[in-house]
């Protein structure tokens, strides 16, 4: 007799393959370029690497603290504090995580009951919506301001009510390389002061960020980290995305409730890359000059692309940067972008991903994290798009 399985009742029913797999799925098939998905194409440090290995010679193989490699949280304490001027506990407000996307999802299930609402920003990183209905939450979506993609902060205000939990952050943002500005602290205070609303702030790509401008992490400010978690990867900072190992940072409190989730779904992370990681993390240089070195990317690949038809939209920070094609075509930015994968060799990501009603302005994500060369050969393949 033939089996049958079980009826599930889906928890996410209009979630099926994202465009990110769609896109590396066709990239690979049609031997394209791939500046779609976010991850480095040059090495990593040969150090770090070389301590890892060393890490897994001496040993430092089974299962570390739940909390994370002592050691580690120590180092990440001593580094909040000399950039950010915060003195962070490491026993009680430090908890590595496999991944940053990790963090924002255990962060996400500790902070909210079914019929809660969470602002969120779009576009938005794909992880966010499905972890928050996944909680039972409600996603309530502001779409940042087309094309300097600034947050409508009046808009905030105006749907801000009872069963509001959790407003989300994202700086430097992805897909649109936008940060936030001190006028932008300043009225998420207002906004904040008072209630019972949590923050969940990303600040994975918190040293990708260019033109001199600092990152504004949420734990410069005593009064909205006691209300936030903030989670952080090492995959972008030290180039290597594979990896899955991150942290996250809130007040004793919420961190409390935080490793209570935590707890069983992820016991121990990675061993030998704490180990190694809490050495290499004393090289400040590694981490500071990162800002320069992809900027001299984006600004190389800004410089190739004045020579095809498409308009920059400048990014200050992350991996990527945005360009509209509106005024030469008016094509679908999916059917762009996989006409583009297809007939020229180039694969990237169109920006209506980011969004849940699709909305298209008509602008791509380009990945400029990537070796001079193959920047140079993406490039060729567009000049000839028209």
């Amino acid at each position: 007799m033939p089996t049958q399985s079980p009826n599930i009742h889906s928890k996410l029913p209009d979630v099926g393959t994202t465009i990110f797999t769609v896109m590396s799925q066709l990239a690979q098939e049609q031997h394209a370029v791939n500046l779609g998905q976010g991850f480095p194409d040059f090495m990593m440090s040969e150090e770090l690497v070389s301590l890892v290995n060393a890490a897994m010679q001496k040993g430092f193989n089974q299962y570390v603290h739940m909390n994370g490699w002592p050691l580690l949280r120590e180092r990440l304490a001593e580094k909040v504090n000399k950039l950010y001027g915060n003195s962070i506990n490491p026993d009680t407000q430090i908890t590595l995580t496999p991944g940053g996307t990790y963090a924002i999802y255990t962060a996400l299930t500790t902070g909210l009951q079914p019929g809660d609402e969470v602002s969120v920003f779009e576009p938005a990183y794909d992880s966010y919506i499905p972890a928050i209905v996944i909680n039972g939450a409600k996603p309530v979506l502001i779409s940042l301001r087309y094309p300097d993609y600034s947050i409508p902060w009046d808009e905030v205000r105006a749907k801000i009510n009872a069963r509001t939990r959790m407003i989300m952050i994202n700086s430097p943002h992805n897909p649109t390389g936008a940060v936030l500005r001190e006028h932008d602290i300043q009225e998420l205070q207002k906004i904040v002061a008072d209630t019972n609303i949590l923050i969940l702030s990303d600040e994975v790509y918190e040293h990708l960020i260019f033109d001199g401008i600092p990152h504004l992490s949420i734990l410069r400010y005593p009064d909205l980290l006691a209300r936030s978690f903030v989670c952080f990867s090492f995959g972008k900072t030290y180039h290597c995305t594979g990896w899955k190992l991150g942290y996250c940072i809130s007040s004793p409190e919420l961190m409390k409730e935080f490793r209570k989730v935590h707890q069983f779904n992820c016991f121990s992370c990675d061993s030998p890359k704490q180990v190694a990681i809490a050495d290499y993390i004393q090289n400040e240089h590694a981490y500071l000059s990162l800002g320069t070195f992809l900027q001299q990317k984006r600004d190389y690949f800004r410089e190739l692309m004045t020579a095809t038809p498409f308009k920059c939209i400048p990014s200050h920070g992350s991996y990527f940067e945005c360009y509209s094609y509106g005024h030469f075509t008016d094509e679908a930015d999916k059917d762009l972008a996989i006409r583009l994968t297809k007939e020229y060799g180039i694969a990237t990501i169109p920006v209506s991903a980011f969004y849940q009603n699709g909305e298209d302005n008509k602008v791509l994500r380009f990945c400029f994290a990537k070796k001079g060369d193959t920047l140079e050969k993406a490039v060729r393949k567009l000049i000839h798009l028209l």
